[in-house]
């Protein structure tokens, strides 16, 4: 079964738990958003991406 939501949705439920029991300053959590706009315009970004969609493919079973 697969289960399609969208990456900002569950993002933001995460961000949400972590500011809620995890004591995270909602401060920090705009920092690190804002770093991972700034780390998706460097030469990382193309490494980045192939890493999670090996890893998506990993945890759906699907393999090419």
């Amino acid at each position: 079964m697969t289960v399609s939501l969208p990456l900002v949705f569950v993002l933001g439920i995460v961000v949400w738990l972590a500011i809620k029991f995890l004591g995270v300053r909602l401060w920090v959590a705009a920092v690190i958003a804002l770093f991972g706009f700034w780390l998706s315009e460097t030469a990382l970004a193309p490494p980045i991406e192939s890493g999670t969609r090996s890893g998506v493919d990993v945890v759906n079973g699907s393999h090419d």
